[in-house]
């Protein structure tokens, strides 16, 4: 097999590779909340999106007034006081949806621990599933003309 074929399959499987490691947005990340004061976060969903949203507070009282809201401004989801949640939810309507984490009722910070990931589907299946899919089939196609078109003693 030649050099430029093989470069060609390497490039074909750092591609397909690229794809199926940019299916699921998993995101983590800390921040303080001040005393008296409120943070948001801001997911950008699609309809069919998957997600699932994790955190804790430590520090100070160890609890947060939590709410999600959705594309419309309306609260989607309200938590009340919570120092932690695991929370999923399939989008029902694409747009930007904001977390909410409040400390106005508070004298004291309070650190958040917050992880998130969103899950991408496409004909109702895992964006991840399907583009592995995708990645067999022409993987197949490629073996089935390679052993087509090589010389046979």
């Amino acid at each position: 097999m030649t050099t430029k074929k093989w470069a060609s399959y390497l490039l074909l499987a750092a591609t397909i590779f690229l794809l199926v490691a940019s299916a699921v947005r998993a995101t983590s990340e800390s921040f303080t909340v001040p005393a008296g004061q409120e943070e948001t976060a801001v997911l950008n969903l699609v309809s069919g999106d998957h997600v699932q949203v994790s955190f804790t507070v430590t520090g100070g009282t160890n609890m947060l007034n939590f709410y999600i809201t959705g594309p419309d401004g309306n609260v989607f989801q309200n938590f009340g006081n919570v120092g932690s949640i695991d929370y999923s939810f399939v989008c029902q309507q694409g747009g930007n949806f904001t977390l909410h984490f409040s400390n106005a009722a508070s004298t004291q910070d309070e650190l958040v621990s917050l992880d998130y990931e969103v899950d991408y589907y496409i004909f109702g299946m895992s964006q991840m599933l399907f583009l592995a899919l995708v990645a067999i089939g022409i993987c197949m196609v490629a073996l089935a003309v390679f052993i087509l078109t090589s010389k046979h003693p």
